[in-house]
Formats: structure tokens, sequence, C-alpha cells
């Protein structure tokens, strides 16, 4: 697929380096010159330098040709020009905008992102993601990663494995004698620097990371089976309260009792936190203050997480509150080389903002009927979620450990909104929602699960 991508920051740089690897023609353009050139030399992907808003730079760009327009610069409304003149002058049959002012993706004006307004087909709201991300940690505290298929009715929870662990050097494959009364299955083992698809007969080892699906309402039990007990939340602290903040401290007043506290250094933003929320308690002040960390209750805080916009300075926070006593830290990382840090710095968990947007556009990229996906470890495999049909090459076939090709492993089906999780007592029928974790490497087999056969026809 030819597409263009609007700005070379840091989202528009890792969107690039995901797309250039599943060998996507792509053309990257941005104002800073030297930013082209570093998107250019590491990912040999067609930089240009410009302005993307304007009509002859995008045509230079190749805008008329392109089936993708990808606007992410870090202004909304270049944005949003961007994607309108890309369809308006060169009919770009897909057109992506990242928004991050909530007051655009305001329900009451809906209208505005359609064809009769703005002609924008998918909107990326980095903030609402991260915020999503961050409460699904919070539901499910004993992850590293946390994800949710089938309408929320499945979980795919990311655990690591200590040597406490009850499944250490079982096969994959008889958890479910282990624990009949659990139902949850091992999609994916993380070991290194590598992920993969297990066999039956491959077994967890101490710090593996463990893809495990689990319906919903098994998930507490799951984590404690792992040694990681989900104890119930009763204080939290935010650092940094801008966007993201915010939002969770919102959905947190209205969803919970639980105690928040949010730092935020800089006075305006600290003022205009107050106004809106309700219950939680504003700090204004340096969260690498321990004095500050220590008024906000860090040291006995159930969790903290470091919300600021640099990345550093949200590793060193969580690892202040760690050495202070807090329970658990969880960072916002943009950097993949700095979240390499976090296991040394002992944070307990990291964001990535980048994969959040890159899984959600690589849905609108993969080809046949996927409703979810969840990109895994920088893209070292996926997870999604899609309907079977008729013409598939899985319809008939059951879903044991050795059934499906290897590299792809099935997590579990919703038929007739009813979960069963894979097996080889489990058969694949037409209209089933399948789960599916897959390497890298799978990514076209598997959209062939999801597409209609030629010879269908």
């Amino acid at each position: 697929m030819r597409v263009l991508i609007c700005g070379a920051g840091r989202v528009g740089h890792g969107i690039a380096r995901r797309l250039a690897r599943e060998k996507h023609d792509i053309t990257i353009i941005d104002e800073n010159a030297d930013l082209v050139d570093q998107v250019s030399t590491d990912l040999d992907v067609r930089g240009l330098t410009g302005h993307a808003a304007h009509p002859d730079v995008l045509k230079r760009a190749g805008a008329s040709d392109c089936e993708m327009i990808i606007a992410v610069t870090h202004f909304d409304e270049i944005n949003m020009v961007i994607c309108q003149i890309a369809h308006t002058l060169f009919s770009v049959p897909y057109k992506i905008a990242r928004v991050r002012e909530q007051s655009y993706i305001d329900p009451a004006w809906k209208n505005i992102f359609s064809r009769e307004g703005l002609p924008i087909d998918m909107v990326i709201s980095p903030e609402i993601e991260v915020g999503e991300a961050i409460l699904q940690r919070f539901r499910t505290p004993g992850a590293v990663m946390s994800a949710t298929f089938g309408k929320g009715q499945v979980k795919l929870l990311g655990l690591e494995i200590d040597d406490q662990s009850p499944l250490l050097d079982t096969p994959v494959d008889q958890m479910r004698g282990l624990f009949p009364d659990l139902s949850a299955r091992i999609v994916g083992i993380g070991r290194g620097d590598s992920v993969r698809a297990p066999r039956s007969t491959d077994v967890l080892k101490p710090d593996d990371r463990a893809y495990i699906a689990v319906l919903d309402e098994h998930a507490d039990r799951l984590t404690s089976i792992f040694n990681r007990h989900n104890e119930r939340l009763d204080h939290i602290v935010i650092v940094g309260g801008g966007n993201v903040g915010l939002y969770v401290a919102k959905t947190l007043e209205r969803e919970s009792n639980i105690r928040i506290r949010l730092i935020e250094n800089s006075a305006l933003r600290a003022d205009a936190a107050v106004a809106e929320l309700k219950r939680t308690i504003v700090i204004q002040g340096d969260g690498l203050n321990p004095d500050i960390l220590a008024e906000a209750g860090a040291p006995k805080a159930d969790f903290v997480i470091a919300i600021t916009n640099d990345d550093k300075t949200n590793l060193l926070i969580c690892n202040l509150a760690k050495r202070a006593g807090a329970k658990r830290a969880m960072a916002l990382v943009n950097a993949t080389e700095l979240a390499g840090l976090a296991r040394d710095m002992r944070v307990d968990a990291v964001l990535d903002p980048r994969a959040l947007t890159v899984s959600q556009i690589l849905l609108r990229m993969r080809r046949g009927r996927i409703l979810g996906l969840q990109s895994i470890e920088d893209g070292l495999a996926e997870v999604a979620e899609g309907v079977t049909l008729e013409s598939s090459s899985l319809i008939g076939k059951t879903l044991g450990y050795q059934d499906l090709p290897d590299g792809v492993t099935a997590a579990a089906i919703v038929r007739d909104g009813v979960v069963h999780m894979a097996g080889p007592d489990v058969t694949v029928r037409a209209e089933d929602r399948l789960i599916v974790f897959y390497e890298e490497s799978m990514v076209r087999k598997v959209e062939k699960y999801f597409r209609v056969s030629p010879d269908f026809f």
C-alpha cells in the first residue's frame, strides 16, 4: 500500500518504522529537514521537506497516487486541513488524522468528521487511547499489559514469570488440566528479544513474558495463580496533569472511590485541573521532588503513574516512588530504547503511546473482516479479532496448539455472545469471532483467514 505520513516526530517516525517493516511504500513529510533526513536514513523511506498542508507539497509527495494519508503533525488544525486537501484535490481513499483537543471529539460535535464536514475516515486521539490503557492496567494491576477483545468478554494479559510460578517447566497445553475451572489459554511467550506463538510442548521459564487470553471474570484468579495478586486499589498518585492525567482522574472519580492525588508542575495547568476535578487533590510542584511525592502520599500509594511529557522524568519519578515504598509504578515512555531500562529502574510497567496509535492504524490496513487488533512488543507479534467467513480455510478446523501453522495460536471464539476458549475440542464455524495470536511473519497468512477466497466465487 502507498502511504503518505505527514509529520516526522516521534509518532510519525514510529508509524513509518512499523509500516516500512511490512514493506509498504512510505513517503514522509515534515518542515524540519533534520527530522526528515533522520527518518529517511533510519528506515530507507522517501522523505520530503515542506509544509504538509500545502497542495504543491502533497502533489510532489505523490498524494495523487497514494491509498492512505496519515496526518500526525503537532497541530490538530493542520492535520484536519491536510485530510481535507487530500480528499478535495487528490481523492485519497483513506484519511487518518491525529486530534488531541478533546473539544473536537466531543460527542456533541460528532458530525464534524463526516463527508459533509471534514472528510476524515479515522480520528486518532492519543490521550483517550493512553488513558484507557492506563485504566486497563489499574483494573488488572498484576499485568504488564492488558487489552480486551470480544466486546470486553476476553482479556489478553501479559504476565512476567518468576521462579515461584506454579506453571514453570510445565507444557502450555497442560494448563487446562491443572486448572480445569479457569477459562484461560497461553497464546504467546516472550523470551529475551523474541516473541513467539507456542506449540503444545513449550514450557515457561523464569523471566519469560506470558501472553494469556482469559475470560474477563477469571482475570483476577489468573493473576493470582501467576503470583500477581490483584490487591484492591485505594490510593493512586498521578504525576502529570495534562489531557491524559485529567482523563484518568475524571474517569476514576466517576467509577470508584479511590483516593487520587495529582501532581502538576505548571501552576496554570494545576489551576485548570482544580477547576475540572471534584474529589482529586491537586498538588502544584515537581514530581521529581521527594517532598512533593511524600506530600501526595506516594510512599504508601498502591499505584504511581508518571505521565509527564518527558520519558526520562517519568522513569525517574517511578524509581523514586518505588524506593520510597509505592507498591507499583508505571511510566509513559515513547522511546523504545528507554523502555528497556524500566526493569532495572524498578518500574513495573511502561506504556508506549505510539504502539497504541500504530495498533489502530494497522487495524485499518489489515485486509478482511478484522474487528480488533493489538500490537505486541513493538510489532514482534499481534493479536487480532476477526470474523470467519464461509470460504475461510479455517472452517471445520479444530484449534489445538498443533492445529494451526507454526507462528499462530488461537485464543478464543465468541459465538452467539458466548466465549469458547480455543482447544482441540473447539471447531471453527462461519461467522465466528475468532481471536488469534500470531508472529509478525504470519500477518498475511492470518489476513487470509478473514477474507473471501477467490475459489468461493
